[in-house]
């Protein structure tokens, strides 16, 4: 079997709260608590929770937008946790982010020209004429005209400037791109769009995705693996197949009952989970998922569970399946 393109092992982000007059550490966040998983090349691998569960912390802390508090992150066998600034400059022309907010990732104040062109000037495409084509052409790789490169993002539609955002994490060919909720702002029929389109580019260029999301349906039609986070960590992860016909975690049933039905004749159990998700500050111990599961045992409060290979390419954390716990 060929060797990951990505692999993540251990990552945790913590942010520390201050607090007194002296604006000291008086407890931390645990945003991304101990999440490691593996992502082959031209794989698109989802990543699924609940608001605050540390998705999107999860994979700007891959690419070093916010720094990892612990664990290693190698890509393509480097670890990027160890990289000096000028090393992680020039490895970052191989790992892009499509941002959530098509709003508020665009400077209002660039043509789109200079947007995209950005980058390549960064990573030493000197010459303007070179840019000024590889704009046109990006512009026309994600349904645009090369006639818009003089526009701003203002006169462009919430689908169009989502392009223009592809087009700039597209520019310099890069391996990975972490897709940061890219749909989530954009109305059902953009929506996609914008995912036909980015199954489109990952075959004609050969990109490795890792896709976070929130709405299961999305993830669903776009990944090949899917992993569920709950309160930053990883509860569940396999083929999206199995996942949606057969989930292992008491979480992600809950989370899959939820997902509503086109047929209305179609009845289906809905699992209600009790209470509110903990606070990151202060998680349970144990399992962080025990104060809301229906299955909860003993063993839940005290014990944090592995998280381990249950089935072929399917790892789950959770108590039921730890045979010595029962």
């Amino acid at each position: 079997m060929q060797k990951p393109i990505l692999e993540v092992n251990g990552l945790k982000k913590y942010f520390d709260i201050k607090g007194g007059i002296f604006g000291r550490s008086v407890g931390s966040v645990k945003a991304v608590d101990d999440v490691s998983f593996t992502v082959q090349e031209g794989e698109i691998l989802g990543i699924v929770g609940e608001s605050g569960c540390g998705k999107s912390t999860t994979g700007k802390s891959i690419l070093r937008l916010i720094e990892p508090t612990e664990g290693e992150v190698k890509f393509e066998d480097k670890d990027i946790t160890q990289l000096s600034g000028e090393d992680m400059r020039k490895l970052r022309r191989n790992m892009q982010i499509i941002f959530q907010d098509p709003y508020a990732s665009l400077n209002p104040r660039h043509t789109v020209e200079k947007i995209i062109s950005e980058p390549l000037l960064i990573h030493g495409m000197t010459d303007a004429k070179e840019r000024k084509d590889r704009v046109k052409e990006l512009l026309e790789v994600v349904g645009l005209s090369g006639y818009h490169a003089s526009r701003y993002p203002h006169q462009f539609s919430g689908g169009q400037r989502q392009r223009i955002g592809i087009a700039r994490a597209l520019a310099n060919n890069p391996k990975l791109i972490i897709c940061d909720e890219p749909v989530s702002a954009l109305d059902v029929s953009v929506q996609s769009q914008i995912l036909n389109l980015m199954e489109k580019l990952r075959d004609q260029f050969n990109l490795t995705y890792v896709f976070i999301a929130h709405d299961l349906s999305v993830v669903k039609h776009i990944s090949d693996r899917v992993g569920v986070m709950y309160l930053g960590r990883m509860v569940e992860l396999t083929e999206k197949d199995k996942l949606y016909d057969d989930p292992k975690h008491p979480y992600t049933k809950a989370l899959l009952s939820a997902v509503p039905l086109p047929d209305p004749d179609i009845e289906k159990d809905r699992v209600i989970l009790e209470g509110d998700v903990p606070s990151p500050s202060n998680p349970p111990t144990g399992c962080a998922f025990h104060t809301r599961c229906p299955l909860a045992m003993d063993i839940c409060k005290e014990v944090r569970p592995q998280f381990e290979e249950i089935e072929d390419n399917h790892f789950v954390a959770c108590h039921l399946y730890d045979e010595t716990a029962q």
